[in-house]
């Protein structure tokens, strides 16, 4: 399955529950890559690369399953997003290009700030992303979506966890989308992301493509229901998930760059 990788039905049961769990917070907020991404390191014998690759194939069946679910229930905004995916796919590829050798100690420690910034500027303003005020005239807009297409993709190519969160973040508070849409449009572009980055992967040989299937069902089981989930209970649900996941991210990229800077 793992093409040359020895995978104990052990591992293997951990990594179908974390891609289902993963599938399911990506397709209400994002961050699904927090909980896969570490779990394939886990795997015995597989390189930072080709877990980074292979968590790429498994994501893109569930960000896929939720972006059609989302399509057909919430109706989101595509002239927006089809544009914000096209960037976002050739900044993904860029962005895989130089995965392997791009200093995460740089990174990782601004991304860092970032999240917090925007973990307490939701959690202080509650009735950010409950109500859609689109920001910006026409081309504004298109110019700003554009510009955050080409950012989070790259990041989605070289490292990837928390790209969904940082999308609805952008949506939310840059263009005005309320946390719904915001995260309806998220799942197109991430569908993009994904694909931009196995574009390199692929062809490289990165991709272990046995186990990125299993996790793609995995991830799609997920993506269904979060979706569903998402769509029922609306923009506050959304919120709450939003929060607790970039409390997630936090704790773990603390803890990351931490051990990068005191062993």
């Amino acid at each position: 399955m793992g093409g040359g990788l020895e995978i104990t039905w052990v591992t293997l049961l951990l990594l179908i529950a974390a891609g289902f769990a993963a599938g399911w917070v990506d397709a209400v907020v994002g961050g699904g890559g927090l909980l896969q991404l570490p779990a394939l390191l886990m795997v015995p014998g597989i390189t930072p690369v080709q877990a980074l690759a292979t968590n790429k194939l498994g994501s893109i069946f569930g960000t896929t399953t939720s972006a059609i679910t989302y399509a057909r229930r919430v109706k989101p905004s595509m002239t927006t997003a089809l544009p914000m995916a096209a960037a976002a796919l050739l900044a993904s590829y860029g962005g895989a290009v130089v995965a392997a050798s791009l200093p995460e100690r740089i990174i990782l420690p601004l991304i860092l700030l970032a999240l917090i910034g925007v973990g307490v500027f939701t959690a202080v303003k509650p009735d950010v992303g409950q109500l859609e005020k689109l920001r910006h005239a026409r081309m504004g807009h298109l110019a700003r979506a554009l510009t955050i297409g080409l950012i989070i993709g790259f990041y989605d190519g070289v490292l990837g966890p928390g790209t969904g969160t940082f999308l609805v973040i952008a949506l939310v508070t840059v263009l005005g989308y309320n946390f719904l849409n915001s995260s309806a449009q998220a799942k197109v572009v991430n569908v993009a992301t994904n694909l931009g980055a196995l574009l390199y992967f692929f062809p490289a040989g990165h991709v272990f493509i046995g186990l990125g299937l299993v996790l793609g069902a995995a991830n799609m089981a997920g993506g269904y229901l979060g979706a569903r989930m998402a769509i029922a209970k609306g923009s506050k649900f959304i919120r709450v998930v939003f929060l607790v996941v970039v409390f997630a991210l936090v704790i773990k990229l603390g803890y990351d760059v931490a051990v990068d800077l005191f062993g």
